[in-house]
C-alpha cells in the first residue's frame, strides 16, 4: 500500500469513475485500477463496487476512503509548509471565491493584508459551487473559502463572520418605492428575479421565506447578485438580494432598497478544513478579513509572530504595495 495507491483511490470515489480519473492524471484506466487492487489485496475486503454508471465505494471502501482523505490532506499541507520553509518563502494564502465575493467582502482587507505583509502569495480562484471548494478545501488545493454557510458538512468547518439582511430592490417607479420596509404579507406572490437557482444563498432565501410564509414567483434567473441588481434598475423585474458590502452605493437614486425584516437574514463567512491547521498566513488573512467586516480595528503585530510566522510590517508605508494580489473572481 502506498500513498499513490491512496491518493487515486481518494480520487476515483469522488469522481465515481476510473476513467475521469485516468484522463486527470494522464494514464491508463488499467493503471488506476491497479492502485485500487493493490489495496484491495493489502485490506482483503472489496472496495468499489461496480455501477451501470461508473463506481461507488462499498462499505469497506467509504471507511478507507474518510481516512484517506483525512491523512492525505494532512500530509499534502506538512509538505507544503515544509517546502515554504526550506526555500524561505514567507507563505502563500490560496483562497476559494465567488464571482463577487472579493469585490464586495475582501477588497478593504485584501488592500490592508498586503501593507502589512507585503511579501506572502495571495491567490484567489473562482470555484463554481459549494461543493467544489468543499473538495478543494479537503484535498488541501486551498486553505481558505468565502462561502455561503450551510447544513453541516463531514470534515469541513464552518465559521459565520456576519449575516446579511434581505432587501428588496425596485425601480424609483414602482409602486413600492415609496415604503420604508416592506413585510412578508407585502411581497407574498411577488414576481422577482430568481438567484443562482442551484448556489446556496439562494437555498437559503428559500428556507427563510417557508419560515415567514413567502412564496415568489420568478421571472428570469442570474449568476450573481450583482446581475440581478442590473436587471431590476433595468426594470427587468424586482430583485431581492442580501445587503452585502457596497449595496447601498447601488441604490443610489437608481433603485429603491426595502428591507425585508421578517426574513431570517443570510449567514456568511469562512469554510476551512481545520482552523487549528491554518498557516499564520492564512489565519491572518481570515482575521483580517473577519476585522474588516465587522468593523473592528486590527492591533498591531505581535513581535514573535512577525519574527516567526509572517514578514513584518512595513516601517512607514508610502502606499498600497506594487505587485497587487490576484483574482479571477
Amino acid at each position: 500500500m502506498t500513498l499513490d495507491d491512496l491518493r487515486v483511490f481518494v480520487a476515483v470515489c469522488r469522481a465515481g469513475s476510473l476513467s475521469a480519473v485516468a484522463r486527470e492524471l494522464g494514464c491508463t484506466q488499467s493503471a488506476v485500477s491497479q492502485h485500487v487492487k493493490r489495496l484491495e489485496r493489502e485490506t482483503g475486503v472489496a472496495l468499489l463496487e461496480r455501477q451501470p454508471r461508473g463506481v461507488v465505494p462499498t462499505r469497506a471502501g467509504r471507511i478507507l476512503e474518510e481516512a484517506a482523505a483525512e491523512g492525505v490532506s494532512g500530509l499534502d499541507l506538512a509538505v507544503r509548509r515544509l517546502r515554504d520553509l526550506g526555500s524561505g518563502e514567507r507563505g502563500y494564502v490560496r483562497v476559494a471565491t465567488g464571482a463577487t465575493t472579493v469585490r464586495h467582502f475582501m477588497s478593504d482587507a485584501v488592500v490592508a493584508f498586503r501593507r502589512r505583509y507585503p511579501e506572502v502569495n495571495l491567490e484567489f480562484r473562482t470555484v463554481s459551487s459549494g461543493r467544489g471548494s468543499f473538495d478543494a478545501l479537503a484535498d488541501g488545493t486551498l486553505d481558505l473559502a468565502w462561502i455561503t454557510l450551510g447544513p453541516p458538512v463531514r470534515g469541513i468547518e464552518q465559521r459565520a463572520v456576519v449575516e446579511l439582511p434581505w432587501m428588496l430592490a425596485v425601480r424609483p417607479d414602482d409602486p413600492l418605492a415609496g415604503r420604508e420596509r416592506v413585510e412578508a404579507a407585502d411581497v407574498a406572490g411577488l414576481r422577482v428575479i430568481r438567484l443562482p437557482p442551484n448556489s446556496a444563498s439562494a437555498a437559503q432565501l428559500e428556507a427563510a421565506c417557508a419560515e415567514a410564509g413567502v412564496r415568489f414567483a420568478y421571472d428570469t434567473s442570474v449568476a450573481d447578485w450583482d446581475t440581478a441588481l442590473l436587471l431590476a434598475e433595468l426594470g427587468v423585474g424586482r430583485a431581492v438580494v442580501p445587503a452585502f458590502p457596497g449595496l447601498e452605493q447601488a441604490g443610489d437614486g437608481s433603485l429603491r432598497l426595502l428591507p425585508l425584516p421578517g426574513l431570517r437574514p443570510l449567514p456568511v463567512g469562512w469554510a476551512v478544513r481545520r482552523w487549528d491547521a491554518l498557516a499564520p498566513a492564512a489565519r491572518a488573512f481570515a482575521d483580517t478579513v473577519v476585522r474588516h467586516r465587522r468593523g473592528l480595528q486590527a492591533p498591531p503585530a505581535p513581535a514573535s509572530t512577525a519574527r516567526t510566522a509572517l514578514p513584518p510590517p512595513p516601517r512607514s508605508p508610502a502606499g498600497p504595495p506594487r505587485g497587487a494580489a490576484s483574482s479571477t473572481g
